[in-house]
């Protein structure tokens, strides 16, 4: 298992831009598949982005695509998102999580990732 610390939320105007970073401590980062999920009050937690354990291929839901990029850094046992042109509905709590088994372009559930992050407030104001 991987212990995820997620950092670098914050305020911000829509339009602007923040990178999250996800920190993981413990065994064998580099082989895990790593995603990022969000929750906002009173909505179920959604899937984001995902990258496989190399950081060749990548993920992304709808909403997200063209405006968010995840990256990892394995040397420094790291994930990114990168979140650009930021909407007022992007406001919610952002998570990293390390997956269970093999990365997957398709359906990622929550319940696919065994690991979790404390997550941190992202707020797009209009």
């Amino acid at each position: 298992q991987v212990q995820l610390v997620e950092s670098g939320g914050g305020l911000v105007q829509a339009g602007g831009s923040l990178r999250l970073t996800c920190t993981a401590s413990g065994r064998a980062f580099s082989s895990y598949p790593m995603g990022w999920f969000r929750q906002a009050p009173g909505k179920e937690r959604e899937f984001i982005a995902a990258i496989s354990w190399s950081g060749v291929n990548t993920a992304y839901a709808d909403s997200v695509k063209g405006r968010f990029t995840i990256s990892r850094d394995n040397a420094k046992n790291t994930v990114y998102l990168q979140m650009n042109s930021l909407k007022p509905e992007d406001t919610a709590v952002y998570y990293c999580a390390a997956r269970r088994g093999t990365y997957s372009s398709g359906t990622n559930r929550a319940a696919d990732f065994s690991s979790w992050g404390q997550g941190t407030q992202v707020i797009v104001s209009s």
